[in-house]
């Protein structure tokens, strides 16, 4: 056994060749403490290189894994943090270490399917992803020399929206009603109808409860393509500063496909609960309150994030990325400090009415107060000829069904406008998990306009309606598929369509004698 003499001399002896090998380099460590902590936010001193959006790791009580926080507020002597994991192992005096980085996630095509939280790691029990790559989530939108006209629709499946207010891929079309509409539903049935376009969807919960977010996913799983999905869920319980940066990182992870060709659809659920949660870190931060207690730069932080949704040119790649954002009123209040903000901010919003959902009108959508300023442009020609007039019938027959009922008399003409409106209404109105391709949409707008369901009751519009789509692949396949692929309505297609969806009318009042196959 060798004494502490000896083995003194043996360290010594490999003491310079230990030296010799030794490369010393400098290194700078930015180390600030922790002022003030509470309520998952903490002011930090002593950082005075740190940059907004900047991540901080903050030293824990226990000695495990540093915390991450996020930078939001700069003061000359104090910088304002949101917590991005838990706060309660500490407290002022800690140390915190600069990392020089901002926030970024995990973006490629191995997200895809998965559910993921704003920070990119899985929370769906799989294995952990493998990543193509790592962007930041805050980026500047496209320039306006690198965008392109948004001329190709992203249809919906729904009558009521791909009729009269069209959406275009690369457009920002804001979806907002009272609680309880059916908002988060026509962004379901919006995902659902991408499942043959090849558009990868990317749905940002924040602030939701986990089993909204369930029932969404698994509607998703049972009727779409969820291989073609990201899930971003930043669910009520998490951090504020968590939620804050989820729909950030969700556009991050949409972008990585808009920006390589691809088309790319982000749903955020919703940016009031969002808005919430930043008056939320700005009070807690001690930044001035300014109106309904909001801080100042609240229409910057949405603006900021959906001026990225964009139809890039061919010199980016040509891809696109739609945004449709979800914003709830009160009492309908579409003036709202809020709902305002958004409305400016976005190409166009479809207005939910409570009093249209609650009478069974669903889509709940109020044609006379919403409004699509781009995606006009990018409907086919079979639709937007025939739907040309639908909006002005629609909202003439609504006017005089008021009227109508104060009981008022009432002449031929009047009460065959009103049969007529009730019948488009009746077509409007579209079960979920049920959107209908081009071809089914422009067949019952021929039925409109031809005034085939004139001879039909009432109440077997929506029997025709559930068995229109059968009926034509068998009866006018050829005529679907031209109208589905080119999106043209020739005289011939027409006549083949009105043909067909006649026999229908005709076999539905016949007590479901079917007539015989041409």
């Amino acid at each position: 056994m060798s004494t502490l003499a000896e083995s003194v001399k043996d360290r010594l002896s490999t003491a310079g060749r230990l030296l010799s090998e030794l490369k010393a380099e400098p290194r700078l460590d930015l180390i600030g403490r922790v002022e003030r902590v509470g309520d998952n936010v903490a002011t930090v001193g002593g950082l005075p290189e740190t940059r907004l959006g900047e991540l901080l790791l903050f030293d824990r009580l226990d000695g495990g894994e540093p915390v991450a926080g996020i930078v939001l507020t700069l003061d000359p002597d104090l910088i304002g943090c949101a917590m991005l994991g838990d706060a309660s192992c500490i407290e002022a005096g800690n140390l915190v270490h600069g990392t020089g980085s901002v926030a970024s996630v995990p973006v490629g095509d191995n997200l895809l399917g998965r559910i993921v939280n704003a920070l990119g790691v899985a929370v769906d029990g799989g294995p952990e992803i493998e990543a193509a790559g790592v962007e930041p989530v805050e980026r500047p939108a496209p320039a306006i020399v690198d965008r392109d006209f948004v001329d190709t629709a992203l249809n919906t499946g729904l009558l009521v929206i791909d009729a009269m207010l069209p959406i275009g891929r690369g457009q920002r079309e804001l979806i907002i009603g009272d609680r309880e509409t059916g908002k988060t539903a026509i962004a379901i049935d919006t995902i659902i109808n991408q499942r043959d376009t090849g558009v990868v969807c990317i749905y940002c919960a924040v602030g939701q409860k986990t089993s909204s977010v369930s029932q969404v996913i698994d509607a998703v799983r049972r009727y779409g393509a969820p291989e073609r999905c990201i899930f971003v869920f930043a669910p009520a319980d998490d951090p504020p500063g968590i939620q804050w940066l989820a729909p950030y990182a969700a556009c991050t992870m949409a972008e990585y496909f808009s920006e390589r060709g691809g088309d790319a659809l982000l749903i955020i659920d919703d940016l009031s609960k969002h808005a919430v949660i930043y008056r939320q870190l700005s009070l807690l931060l001690r930044n001035p309150p300014g109106r309904e207690a909001y801080p100042g730069d609240i229409f910057y932080i949405h603006s900021r994030l959906l001026e990225r949704a964009a139809k890039l040119n061919r010199d980016r790649g040509g891809g696109s990325l739609t945004a449709l954002p979800i914003a709830a009123t009160e009492e309908g209040n579409l003036s709202g400090y809020i709902p305002t903000n958004l409305i400016s901010i976005s190409d166009g919003q479809i207005v939910l009415e409570p009093r249209l959902f609650h009478e069974g009108q669903k889509p709940a959508v109020n044609v006379g107060k919403s409004v699509s300023r781009v995606g006009g442009k990018t409907q086919s020609h079979a639709m937007r000829k025939l739907a040309e007039n639908l909006r002005l019938e629609y909202a003439q027959f609504l006017e005089l069904e008021i009227f109508t009922r104060f009981g008022g008399m009432v002449d031929q003409r009047t009460r065959e406008i009103i049969e007529h409106g009730r019948r488009i209404r009746a077509v409007l109105t579209q079960p979920q998990f049920a959107p209908l391709s081009i071809a089914h949409q422009v067949a019952l707008l021929l039925a409109i306009d031809e005034r085939l369901l004139e001879r039909l009751p009432l109440d077997k519009v929506s029997e025709l309606r559930l068995k229109l789509g059968p009926w034509l692949n068998e009866h006018a396949a050829e005529p679907v598929r031209r109208i589905n692929t080119a999106g043209e309505l020739e005289p011939r297609t027409r006549l083949a369509l009105v043909t067909a969806v006649g026999e229908l009318v005709e076999s539905l009042n016949h007590a479901g004698t079917a007539p015989a196959k041409r």
